[in-house]
């Protein structure tokens, strides 16, 4: 019996590996992950389409309810759907550690995440810094960790991650994650964020209709990148061909 952490891709049902349609199939029970990101189709599509029933789990059964997903693949084949790749979130991680504390053979099949589909915009993917993420301003007030981390990165790239609360149907948008980087900026007066800083917005990458536009922060602020799920990414320093391909999304 088999705990299967299966990655399945940034788009609609059709982004899931062979190898992982495979496995999903035969599977006994299969869960869906369904707080960190957001598919371009629906839970039914991704039924017909793997000819299994779905269980939702939102973040309070995989969180705390990850004993019991452990306990049933000692005895079943369990597959864990995760939407892009199987560990862009920590709580992923905790899943592999808990099944390999108890036991449970794990296997676990990867797919593409917004990690790896931001390469498109021309930036080099080894040239990224550290990761961050946006949060909604009204839970966090005081927040300075995204506007520190661009510092720190210094002239690496920055890829900013934006926040959403699929429970509500709230999703960041990146003119409201501009927005709070210059709220930070206005209270720490250190110059990073101006209206001609370049950065780049992305929009619903690895999907049909995605969307990737470099500019002004004062001309991407204007910019509709219409529906979710966005990131944010400020350039380091750029070799003169990652500047030759940003500007085809100029």
């Amino acid at each position: 019996m088999t705990l299967y952490l299966i990655g399945i891709g940034l788009s609609t049902e059709k982004d899931i590996t062979v190898k992982g349609l495979e496995i999903v199939k035969k599977c006994d029970k299969v869960y869906l992950e369904s707080y960190t990101s957001l598919l371009q189709c629906s839970v039914k599509d991704l039924e017909q389409f793997y000819d299994q029933e779905i269980i939702i789990a939102n973040r309070e059964m995989t969180e705390q309810g990850d004993e019991k997903i452990i306990s049933e693949a000692k005895k079943k084949d369990v597959a864990f759907l995760i939407i892009g790749d199987v560990f862009s979130a920590t709580t992923h991680v905790q899943l592999f550690k808990l099944a390999k504390e108890n036991n449970v053979k794990v296997e676990v099949i990867n797919n593409a995440s917004v990690l790896n589909s931001v390469g498109i915009t021309g930036l080099e993917l080894y040239k990224f810094g550290k990761i961050t993420s946006i949060p909604f301003i009204e839970d966090h007030p005081q927040l300075e960790t995204p506007y520190n981390v661009l510092k720190e990165n210094g002239d690496m790239h920055t890829l900013f991650l934006l926040d959403l609360k699929p429970a509500e149907n709230k999703f960041m948008t990146i003119n409201v994650a501009l927005e709070i980087l210059e709220k930070i900026e206005s209270r720490k007066k250190e110059g990073l964020i101006n209206d001609d800083l370049l950065v780049v917005g992305c929009a619903r990458l690895g999907c049909d209709g995605f969307i990737v536009k470099a500019g002004k922060l004062s001309e991407i602020r204007a910019f509709d990148f219409g529906a979710p799920l966005h990131c944010l990414i400020i350039p380091g320093k750029m070799h003169f061909i990652e500047k030759e391909m940003l500007e085809l999304w100029k």
